[in-house]
């Protein structure tokens, strides 16, 4: 895996030795409320670190001082589409380094990976995540309703919930 660097961050392969960094972020709640997981025990971010450094699909967003404080993940998929996704420690919300990281993994993909058209997703809730996604320029091609669950209720039934789907076109990104 190659290395990104940007003005204030550089992002990497994981290392197995992530696991107490991964915990910072990946063990609170406001953090994960829209992932497909619950927050971590340190004892499961280790084995998350571990996992992520054998795939090649999620980047540690490190500040140049080397302290990791979030993550992308890229990954291909058919017809030289990648899917793009994020998660940052909540310390460091607000500062724009998921947009400053996510635009470098854009530019990257286009650039270096032969990517065609990158996607993402995300709960509709989420406003700072789709208010990102339209910053570093995608756009929103849909809403999919009732797509997907993660969690069920106390009856067992799942509890559905509505996607945002983006997209961004590499001939759209050089024209911007």
């Amino acid at each position: 895996m190659n290395k990104i660097e940007t003005e204030r961050l550089y992002l990497r392969g994981f290392v197995a030795t992530d696991g107490a960094a991964l915990h910072e972020y990946l063990s609170d709640e406001e953090v994960v409320a829209y992932e497909p997981y619950k927050a971590f025990s340190l004892e499961e971010a280790e084995q998350e670190a571990i996992r992520r450094s054998e795939n090649p699909d999620f980047w540690a967003v490190c500040l140049k001082d080397g302290h990791l404080i979030g993550n992308v993940y890229f990954s291909k998929g058919a017809f030289d589409t990648w899917m793009i996704g994020y998660v940052f420690n909540k310390a460091y919300w607000g500062q724009g380094y998921a947009s400053e990281s996510v635009e470098a993994v854009i530019n990257y993909g286009f650039a270096s990976l032969g990517a065609h058209r990158i996607t993402a997703l995300c709960n509709p809730k989420n406003e700072a995540s789709w208010h990102l996604m339209e910053r570093v320029g995608m756009r929103r091609e849909g809403t999919l309703k009732k797509n997907v669950y993660f969690w069920k209720d106390e009856q067992g039934n799942p509890i559905w919930q509505d996607t945002y789907e983006y997209g961004l076109l590499k001939e759209e990104h050089e024209n911007n």
